[in-house]
């Protein structure tokens, strides 16, 4: 049996970790609002026409924010379509999905929805087809208390207390040349300065994030984030990245490997947020928001023939990925990077969150269940929280097309010093057999496993459906032992691992 090593030290840390890391996503796309999130005429919809197992799905997952309305369909939106009687609302065409938008529901509805499902909205504005005017107007409309022209509309379109809305993207993914409106770095970085002084002389105390290029595949990365935040530096929170990863064939090994790019990625954009603060001589950090990110591969040829099948339909069954195994461990890798970085990514938005490349799925009129990735994504909410240690790694490695030492352990911890916890996320990519991890955790004295869960199928595409709603769902078999600092396990081969430990009472 291979075996690896990890080293634990409280003392050894690489920062604490942001609740919002745990974000979601829902745009205005395919069926994860119509048919997903809202659906009147579901025998599970409340007065709202919200369904509400659709909605108690999104709490198990505790998720802190979520950022709406786009996504590429942003860029070509009118917020004020969507607010107001849903009688006098008008169907618009989107360009950007092909779709019609009937705007049943906007800014007011999701609002609501979102704090029913325990989290907050983070807003994007379109800066596509529109820009600073209609930017500023929206926040007011949103977070001024009253007295002033739109948020007196809000108050009178049954709103009557502000939404408070603290997050806001300065539009989405500009660089892409399939975006509505996009733009060069140049012009993108003068109309979000704009943007972002006038939305914040209505509220100083938004938070914003400035678009970064598409994906590392963009021939301008890092030049586009540079040149974008040599104009927005001083006036924007945080720079935003987006990233899906795909499987090329049947080569496992290399899909289980792309997460390393995930890691580059991130440090890159760093990079490129250091280099302007050194050049302005600024004291600020900036961090960054990972506010599209999953695995996305099966439906893009399916979606095709969906589009030139169904033009300009309502809510077309498009991007609904039915999510294996194997793509399960990927999630589980992805959430990893994101912690091992949590000193510079504050917030991380899954992609999407219902029925469109999500971890719910839907049937209309039928029942909503848990895809595979809805597991790493629930264990890591709920329980990596508190400091993300500086866990030291020592595994054998494998060569695949993706890159060359992949090590065959994946793994992070964190520790919550206010519970006296600490949990340890393990993916095991060996496509072979078991791997047995030995940890060094004495500088825990006291500490006790009080759980191993595991996620594992014998059929590495395994997946989740109506019928079958848990054919991969985890179990808390694991045999993770810990004994004079020693902590022992066997992670069976293509899984994900939670081991829990916790203070004994004395």
């Amino acid at each position: 049996m291979a075996t690896a090593k990890i080293v634990l030290d409280k003392d050894f840390r690489i920062g604490e970790v942001d609740p919002r890391l745990y974000g979601a996503f829902i745009e205005h796309l395919g069926r994860a609002i119509y048919g997903g999130i809202y659906e009147p005429d579901h025998p599970e919809a409340d007065k709202h026409g919200f369904r509400k197992d659709v909605t108690a799905l999104v709490k198990e997952l505790d998720i802190p924010v979520i950022r709406y309305p786009g996504g590429n369909f942003v860029s070509g939106y009118n917020w004020e379509d969507g607010v107001g009687p849903q009688d006098k609302r008008p169907r618009r065409l989107d360009l950007a999905w092909n779709t019609t938008e009937p705007n049943c529901v906007g800014t007011d509805e999701f609002a609501a929805w979102s704090k029913a499902a325990g989290s907050d909205v983070m807003m994007a504005v379109n800066l596509g087809t529109r820009g600073p005017d209609a930017a500023r107007n929206l926040v007011e409309y949103c977070n001024h208390p009253g007295g002033t022209y739109w948020s007196d509309q809000r108050i009178s379109n049954g709103s009557k207390d502000p939404h408070n809305i603290a997050l806001w993207c300065l539009g989405n993914e500009m660089d892409g040349p399939w975006q509505i409106g996009g733009k060069t770095a140049e012009e993108y970085g003068r109309v979000a300065l704009e943007a972002a002084k006038m939305m914040k002389w209505v509220d100083p105390s938004i938070e914003l994030v400035a678009c970064g290029s598409s994906h590392p595949a963009m021939p301008h990365f890092p030049q586009w984030e540079a040149t974008v935040l040599d104009h927005t530096y001083d006036h924007v929170d945080y720079l935003s990245l987006h990233t899906y990863h795909r499987k090329t064939g049947d080569d496992l090994a290399s899909f289980l490997a792309k997460p390393l790019e995930l890691d580059n990625f991130i440090r890159t954009a760093v990079a490129a947020c250091d280099l302007i603060k050194a050049k302005k001589r600024s004291k600020k950090t900036l961090n960054l928001s990972f506010d599209e990110w999953n695995v996305w591969y099966h439906t893009i040829e399916q979606d095709k023939q969906i589009h030139e099948e169904q033009p300009w339909a309502v809510a077309p069954p498009i991007l609904e990925d039915i999510y294996t195994m194997e793509d399960a461990l990927v999630v589980g890798c992805m959430l990893m990077t994101l912690l091992k970085n949590a000193d510079r990514v504050k917030i991380a938005c899954i992609a999407q969150l219902v029925n469109v490349i999500a971890p719910i799925m839907t049937e209309n009129g039928g029942p909503a269940w848990r895809q595979t990735i809805f597991y790493p994504f629930l264990h890591a909410s709920k329980f990596g929280r508190g400091i993300v240690l500086d866990l030291q790694v020592a595994s054998p490695t494998y060569s695949c097309a993706q890159a060359d030492e992949v090590p065959f352990l994946d793994s992070v911890a964190t520790f919550d010093e206010e519970k006296e916890t600490v949990t340890v996320f393990a993916v095991n990519r060996s496509q072979d057999g078991p791997l047995e991890v030995g940890g060094d955790i004495r500088s825990l004295p006291g500490y006790e496993v009080v759980e191993h869960l595991v996620l594992e199928h014998e059929d590495p595409k395994a997946r989740n459906t109506a019928d079958c709603p848990n054919q991969v769902a985890p179990h808390n078999g694991g045999n993770a032992t810990l004994q004079d600092g020693r902590l022992t396990a066997t992670l069976p081969k293509l899984s994900w691992n939670v081991i829990r430990m916790a203070k004994q009472a004395s």
